[in-house]
């Protein structure tokens, strides 16, 4: 077989959501002396480029999504140890601190954005679910991440949102991020109601809008902060509405 046809493969195990096939795709090309990155990127990112882009389109729905980004964590859970060995880096495009804010247990959406921005290749720390308010502005303080990224699901946690955000205005710290938020509960409007950067109705916008947010960033490292809120970041709910409206694994 050739490293084309694996990388194929690759992208086919992810696009079919079948994470042993991705698991053990991975660890053929290791024995086959493939380097971690070329994996990652010729074949499994792919993969997931292609689901990401057929669940905008609403030909994919969240069961499928679900599958598609467990077979990506597989893979990069084999792969990205080695790549780390071989001190071989990813050209990031920048770091994200994700959490689902306290209170509010749901996880499947965060989980799925927090894939998709890795696999795009920002390094995303994800401290979880019920993170609390407190906690969460603490770990921004000593992660310095360049995107803070809160996920809500329930009408009566989205607040926490906000109250995370109010508290880096405190600090005197809020224009260091951008934040971007989202869930079932949220909405554009919603994101500039409580100062963030960015919203998105799903995984794919998460990542359009945080590339497009970093950019700003970049060109413009003083005002990024103080743009207007952006398409971007997005959860779905149990039913597959954007979650991605929030962030997030």
């Amino acid at each position: 077989m050739s490293h084309d046809d694996l990388y194929q493969k690759m992208a086919d195990s992810v696009i079919t959501g079948e994470a042993e096939s991705a698991a053990a795709l991975a660890r053929q090309s290791l024995e086959l002396g493939i380097a971690p990155l070329a994996s990652i990127d010729n074949g499994f990112v792919k993969g997931i480029r292609v689901v990401g882009d057929r669940f905008g389109a609403g030909e994919l729905f969240l069961p499928e999504l679900v599958m598609s980004a467990e077979a990506m964590k597989a893979a990069l859970a084999i792969l990205e140890p080695e790549l780390a060995k071989s001190a071989v880096a990813r050209e990031t495009q920048g770091s994200v601190l994700a959490c689902t804010v306290q209170g509010d247990i749901h996880d499947i959406g965060k989980r799925i954005v927090c894939t998709m921005l890795s696999a795009n290749g920002f390094t995303v720390v994800d401290l979880g679910v019920n993170v609390k308010i407190d906690r969460f502005v603490q770990e921004i303080k000593t992660r310095n991440p360049d995107i803070v990224a809160m996920s809500a699901l329930l009408t009566t946690t989205a607040p926490n949102q906000g109250k995370v955000i109010k508290l880096l205005q405190k600090e005197g710290i809020r224009d260091q991020y951008i934040v971007m938020v989202g869930g079932a509960p949220t909405s554009l409007q919603w994101s500039k109601d409580i100062g963030a950067d960015g919203y998105g109705e799903n995984a794919t916008e998460a990542v359009r809008v945080a590339k497009e947010l970093m950019a700003k960033k970049r060109s413009k490292p003083a005002v990024a902060a103080e743009a207007a809120p952006v398409s971007a970041l997005g959860e779905a709910d149990e039913h597959g509405s954007g979650i991605a409206r929030a962030v997030a694994d």
